[in-house]
């Protein structure tokens, strides 16, 4: 029931139009106020605590549609940060959020200022951070995790984007004040692993617009007399694509699952190896199956081709856990490689 809302939802406030204007990297208006009436922007957070309450996979699998309609507004972020301030126990405020940081390697400190907590630090490629109510930045204070709450009008920001034109920002938090902070469990290989989890829910979207796009137009386009889709090659080409896209949806959704019980699931690095490959596959074979009409501005394969080839970067791409993934399996030994495999949930 919670997908078939979402998908109506999206369905009603994605259009052509919609997408165009989110092009500069704005939130369309209409569109967030949608998703917050619906309760998916606070899906994370338990219902006593001002949130819809939704079941940890349940709220995961609205990425799905949502990557399939390309959503031109921050909800994977938001969804994100809910999940970040209700481990710290603290409010979620209204409007889009975002988090830092979101690249490994990247790291923030605080300390003890009076009433307050000031921030120490430089994040990159953060997401909407510019446009978002608030950033919720995961920092290192006194040896432990302290969540907190940052204005992004106290930070230096420097707008960026990634290849889909979605704001992706360069943010200096020294000197930036925090009056809302807690300790909390998670670190920032939990939340970089949630994110990961999130694109991965994205990508399988995306890839199955592009696939659904793409056998459309190969019924539809005809040359030397016939539909394109009547050819063996391109017919061929349609089946890896579908396969692709099968692969990609059951390994989303099996990293769901698995994050459910636990953020350290070899599921998960498998989820966002195996989206991420798929991405790159299938965005190729969809832009040869639809030819120039493709690469135009006015066709909407672009939104999701260009999402796929971005969100397949972000979080982590498919070298990043390819390695941890395997220092993982080394680092067991050989005796326990096939128990590895088939317990990898």
């Amino acid at each position: 029931m919670i997908v078939e809302t979402a998908e109506r939802v999206f369905a009603d406030h994605c259009s052509p139009e919609v997408m165009r204007e989110a092009e500069s990297g704005s939130i369309p208006e209409r569109l967030w106020r949608a998703l917050e009436e619906a309760g998916f922007t606070k899906a994370l957070v338990p219902a006593e605590s001002g949130g819809a309450g939704i079941e940890f996979g349940d709220a995961l699998s609205l990425l799905i549609p949502a990557g399939r309609h390309a959503v031109p507004a921050p909800l994977a972020e938001t969804l994100l940060a809910g999940w970040l301030l209700g481990k710290a126990g603290l409010r979620v405020p209204d409007g889009p959020l975002t988090v830092a940081p979101v690249r490994d390697g990247d790291a923030l400190s605080a300390s003890r200022d009076g009433a307050g907590w000031r921030l120490q630090g430089r994040a990159s490629r953060v997401p909407w951070a510019a446009r978002a109510a608030a950033i919720v930045v995961l920092a290192r204070c006194e040896e432990r995790n302290l969540v907190a709450l940052a204005a992004p009008g106290d930070c230096r920001i420097a707008a960026g984007s990634n290849l889909a034109g979605e704001p992706r920002d360069e943010v200096d938090f020294s000197g930036a004040r925090s009056t809302a902070a807690a300790f909390a469990a998670p670190d920032t290989a939990a939340l970089h692993s949630l994110g990961a989890v999130m694109r991965s829910a994205q990508m399988a979207g995306a890839l199955q617009f592009v696939l659904e796009a793409s056998v459309q137009y190969a019924c539809e386009r005809v040359q030397f007399g016939r539909p394109i889709g009547r050819f063996q090659a391109v017919q061929q080409n349609l089946a890896v694509l579908a396969g692709q896209t099968a692969a990609a949806t059951a390994a989303a959704e099996a990293g769901i699952e698995a994050a459910a019980r636990g953020l350290d699931s070899r599921a998960v690095a498998a989820a966002k190896i195996r989206t991420g490959e798929a991405a790159g596959i299938g965005a190729a074979i969809a832009h040869q199956v639809h030819g120039a009409i493709g690469f135009t501005q006015e066709h909407r394969l672009h939104y999701s081709t260009r999402r796929l080839w971005s969100w397949r970067d972000e979080f982590g791409n498919e070298a990043y856990w390819a390695r941890r993934l395997g220092g993982e399996v080394a680092a067991a030994g050989a005796d326990r490689l096939w128990q590895g495999i088939t317990a990898a949930g």
